[in-house]
């Protein structure tokens, strides 16, 4: 079923058209992923689909009640309201219930014997009740903790920015929405959560666009592909891997009916240049169709990044770490680490946000001075460092002169000199926007950029600390091709599952506490590893009949005075422990209304079940003693 029709959609900055006459219509249950090269306008039409811009011309038609949630890149969020407060957000009627609810909760936890806050309770109570809000109540904490945030009345102006921005997810997850739009989710998340965010994705109720650079989460959420590739946009059914097949078929369509035309072409043009002895209508009527076919255009030439940039050349000794130990705050990030990068490693460093990822390239960069250890740098070493912050970009200046900052020419691997310029034709940006200022280009057009600014410079040596943030797939693509042929050593900092699967031949892993472990493999093979890892940790314990016959073998066949004592009382220690368990289930039940309550009592339910279980294996041991006698 249709939700929202967009017809002959427009839209321009100055003299640059994004996109023109677009026409697409969303269904419900409709999972689609949104792609494109930088600076071709996602962002911009994911904000004229949720209203905040408006298009130069195209109309818009949704049904009547028709919501829309839109997580943007950067959230804006009130630094000064508590977690819970900010996530409930809106004026639904079950938003409104949830976020009166817990205000009344709040208060009762200050003054639990006030009998007007407890009168409010009961009024809000019923409300939830009405509106059947307890359900999305609790799974806006169960989503909360699943993205890491735990302390739900922590304000927003003390978390961290990664912190936010998973606040900033849970608020577009829990608000009740037909359409929901969320612009790179995957930014400052961990895998796992990533993971748990595309299982969450898969049963989502609502339609849903996602703009990512996270091909594998692409793949994963998607079965349908739209693309905005020079102001059009192409529609595939089916996920990521679907569309690269199809588009390749579009292309070569493309290039083949290119083709067709200019050889049509040609042969009207021979015609024409043989001349005729008369000027008929016909003769001005092929004059006029090749006119128009000499001012036809193709769009299959594709927007490939050229990346064959050499490199200076680099010697044998390249960056030895030695006893590096380093701290930050009460956190210890390194501790007695040694390491030797040799020549063509490729290293990928992984590990939670905080635990030292970049740190560790700053101390091998020379940016950073380690608390205690020693660095070499070999001679010859020459380093281009890809960083997250957009600090090293000068907005003021035009994007030639950015360049040229960097060289003004460069030497290809095939000994090919190229201009400043032209290496910025072949990273999509043409000579008429090359005098542009930088302020104006977009996100992702500002990272194209710098990444061209830090390869100008011809490194051996690549430092890039999470180089996919930002970058578009297909960049993205030709960067990993560029650093399949790169002769020098790569190390890089990434959560970027397919980035990694495809650049890194071993990984550095932080697992906290100053422990980095070495892995050698790509990130797909690490993962398969830690996942047996903990099965194994995990594996069932031997069955009962087995744990009986271990017993049979190792007890001895009578009970000491003090088992037999345990014996006689065990039973009613059992049953008095079952009518703990019992009592506190009717709690419970009857405070079903009170989150704080119901936590509480399920912490000591679970005590009281531990200690049954411990029970219940103690009775199990002496029974089998007691029938071991008895059959003597």
């Amino acid at each position: 079923m249709s939700i929202l029709t967009f017809e002959q959609l427009s839209k321009s900055y100055g003299d640059k058209d994004l996109f023109n006459d677009l026409t697409f219509t969303i269904s419900n249950g409709q999972r689609i992923g949104l792609i494109g090269v930088n600076g071709t306008g996602k962002s911009t039409l994911l904000k004229i689909i949720a209203g905040i811009e408006s298009g130069d011309t195209g109309s818009k038609k949704h049904a009547k009640d028709f919501a829309i949630e839109y997580l943007t890149q950067e959230p804006e969020l009130n630094s000064e309201l508590p977690v819970l407060e900010q996530i409930y957000y809106g004026d639904s009627e079950i938003m409104t219930a949830i976020r009166e609810y817990e205000e009344v909760l709040q208060q009762l936890a200050k003054d639990p014997e006030n009998p007007e806050i407890l009168d409010k309770m009961m009024s809000k109570q019923q409300k939830m009740d009405h509106t059947e809000a307890w359900e999305a109540n609790t799974a806006a904490k169960t989503i909360l903790t699943k993205l890491g945030i735990e302390i739900f009345d922590q304000k927003i102006g003390q978390l961290s920015g990664g912190q936010k921005k998973r606040v900033a997810i849970a608020k577009a997850l829990i608000q009740p929405a037909d359409l929901l739009l969320l612009d790179e989710p995957t930014n400052h998340l961990d895998n796992e959560t990533i993971e748990w965010l595309e299982e969450y994705l898969s049963h989502y109720k609502g339609a849903l666009i996602v703009v990512t650079h996270d091909r594998y989460f692409l793949n994963r959420v998607s079965n349908l592909i739209y693309e905005l590739d020079k102001g059009r946009l192409f529609t595939y059914q089916g996920n990521y891997e679907t569309f690269l097949e199809k588009k390749a078929e579009r292309e070569e369509w493309e290039r083949q009916a290119e083709q067709k035309h200019q050889n049509t072409l040609r042969r009207e043009l021979a015609w024409l240049k043989r001349g005729a002895k008369a000027r008929t209508t016909k003769q001005k009527a092929r004059k006029q169709r090749v006119e128009e076919m000499q001012d036809q255009t193709f769009t299959n030439e594709k927007s490939n990044v050229d990346m064959s940039i050499g490199s200076t050349r680099l010697g044998n000794d390249v960056i030895e770490l030695k006893n590096i130990s380093h701290t930050y705050g009460a956190g210890t990030l390194l501790e007695h680490f040694n390491y030797l990068v040799i020549t063509q490693e490729r290293i990928g460093i992984i590990g939670p946000n905080g635990s030292g990822k970049t740190t560790l390239l700053n101390i091998m960069a020379g940016r950073v001075t380690p608390d205690h250890g020693e660095i070499s740098v070999g001679s010859t070493v020459k380093i281009g460092y890809y960083t997250q912050d957009h600090e090293e970009i000068d907005g003021s200046l035009k994007v030639i002169e950015y360049i040229k900052e960097a060289a003004e020419v460069i030497t290809t691997a095939e000994g090919e000199v190229i201009t400043a310029e032209q290496m910025l034709e072949r990273f999509l940006f043409p000579r008429s926007h090359q005098w542009t200022y930088i302020q104006r280009l977009s996100g992702g057009e500002r990272r194209r950029l710098y990444l061209l600014r830090v390869l100008m410079t011809e490194p051996n040596v690549l430092f890039l600390d999470e180089p996919t943030n930002d970058l578009d797939t297909e960049t993205l693509s030709v960067l990993e091709e560029y650093l399949e042929h790169f002769p020098g050593v790569v190390i890089t900092v990434s959560h970027d599952r397919y980035f990694l699967d495809r650049v890194v031949e071993k990984l550095l892993a932080f697992k906290g506490e100053g422990e980095v472990e070495r892995f050698y493999g790509n990130y797909s093979e690490y993962l398969e590893k830690t996942k047996a890892e903990k099965t194994v940790k995990t594996k069932e314990k031997p069955s009962f009949s087995a744990q009986r016959a271990t017993r049979r073998s190792n007890r001895k066949r009578k009970l000491s005075y003090r088992e037999q004592q345990e014996w006689e009382s065990i039973e009613d220690e059992i049953a008095a422990i079952e009518e703990k368990i019992d009592q506190i289930n009717k709690e419970m039940a009857a405070a079903a209304a009170d989150y704080s309550k119901v936590e509480e009592l399920s912490k000591e339910k679970a005590e009281h079940d531990q200690e049954l279980e411990q029970k219940m294996e103690r009775w199990e041991e002496l029974s089998i003693i007691i029938e071991e006698m008895e059959e003597e």
